[in-house]
């Protein structure tokens, strides 16, 4: 059995899942039990990988694109869309380096 949940349209919280989280939230971080957590090692931390499960959700929409830019995207093969996207998401990336 599975099921779906529309992340954009949650019930509202309950009175009591209110007051739960409040309760939750008031605990100092010393009163939280952690025991059954395993320690991450420097080990872990070697071999950890950022972002290896993050797949960005992806939006239609319609954009102007000068024709010869267009042109040469296209003729390095399908994918085009693919590679627009990466040329977008590298200089996005380093405009937010650059703060």
């Amino acid at each position: 059995m599975s099921f779906e949940v529309d992340l954009t349209n949650l019930p509202p919280l309950t009175e009591a899942q209110k007051a739960e989280l409040a309760a939750l939230d008031a605990l100092p971080d010393e009163a939280i039990d952690t025991s059954d957590i395993p320690p991450l090692t420097e080990e872990f931390w070697s071999e950890a990988v950022r972002g290896k499960y993050y797949r960005p959700t992806k939006t239609a929409t319609t954009v102007r694109i000068d024709s010869d830019v267009l042109a040469w995207l296209r003729r390095q093969g399908p994918g085009y869309q693919t590679r627009l996207n990466a040329i977008l998401r590298r200089e996005m990336l380093a405009a937010l380096k650059k703060g």
